[in-house]
C-alpha cells in the first residue's frame, strides 16, 4: 500500500525506511498522514508520491495536487471529450 511505501521510501539521516520515531505514516480509511519532528520538505513527499504513481502505473490517471500549505490530494486528470466539438 501507500503507507508502506512511504514508510520504506522517506529518508531519515540519510537512511531509507529507518524512521527512528521523528516521522511517523499513518493511514486512515482514505487518508494518509505523514508527521516529522524534523525538518521535512512537503515536495519530497510529493517526488515519492509521483514516485509510486509511476510504479503502480497510475501516474496517467492521478495527479498530485496541493490544497493547502500543508496538504496534498490525489485527483484524476480532467478529460474532456474533444470529439463531440469536431463533428459540429
Amino acid at each position: 500500500t501507500f503507507a508502506k511505501f512511504l514508510a520504506a521510501r522517506i529518508k531519515v539521516k540519510g537512511r531509507a525506511g529507518d524512521l527512528q520515531d521523528k516521522v511517523s505514516v499513518v493511514r486512515d480509511k482514505t487518508r494518509v498522514s505523514v508527521q516529522a519532528e524534523l525538518p521535512f520538505s512537503k515536495r519530497y513527499l510529493k517526488y515519492l508520491t509521483k514516485k509510486y504513481l509511476k510504479q503502480n502505473q497510475l501516474r496517467d490517471y492521478l495527479r498530485v495536487v496541493a490544497t493547502d500549505p500543508n496538504t496534498y490530494e490525489l485527483r484524476f486528470f480532467s478529460i474532456q471529450d474533444d470529439a463531440d466539438d469536431d463533428e459540429e
